[in-house]
């Protein structure tokens, strides 16, 4: 069954709880969204707590996906620049599909849904993104239509003597 895709839904004390329950288990899994398991949702919790900051102040956008259950099985966040000279363009991140979902179309389904919704945000002409080496997600955005822009050796630390590369993506829009 396909993904519901709700852009800036009311953060409810059973969403946020769906959105750490999300972030713990792809962590656990593996999954490169900047923890290293094993995690908790009460090690997730600050982190999320910045976002939801960032919400409320209109710099952060949400976009979940909620699975036949109504339980919440993908999210990603816009964030928006604050640089005069870089307003035309948004980082996407914290792009997430529960494991249990993986390998059904959903991680293509919500990037489908992050593009419509970054064309209907004002004088948006592209969404950047960055991917953790090592994993193949490069290939991945690549296949969704983002182009590898930008590649920073060993930027990414997940243990010692385990440094990954930082992968720009981008997406042009127009």
């Amino acid at each position: 069954m396909p993904l519901t895709f709700q852009l800036d839904p009311p953060l409810t004390p059973t969403l946020h709880d769906g959105i750490l329950e999300l972030w713990a288990d792809v962590s656990n899994a593996g999954g490169a969204v900047g923890f290293v398991p094993p995690v908790t949702p009460e090690v997730i919790r600050p982190e999320l707590l910045k976002h939801v900051t960032a919400m409320a102040d209109g710099r952060i956008r949400l976009l979940v996906g909620l699975d036949e259950t109504g339980t919440v099985a993908a999210t990603a966040f816009f964030s928006f620049n604050t640089h005069r000279l870089m307003t035309h363009w948004v980082w996407l991140y914290t792009v997430m599909v529960h494991p249990a979902h993986q390998g059904k179309g959903y991680g293509r389904a919500l990037l489908h849904a992050a593009e419509q919704a970054a064309r209907r945000f004002d004088g948006i002409d592209a969404i950047r993104l960055t991917c953790r080496g090592g994993l193949g997600l490069e290939h991945f955005y690549t296949s969704s239509g983002y182009k590898e822009v930008g590649r920073v050796p060993g930027a990414i630390r997940v243990a010692p003597g385990d440094d990954r590369d930082d992968i720009v993506m981008l997406l042009q829009l127009t």
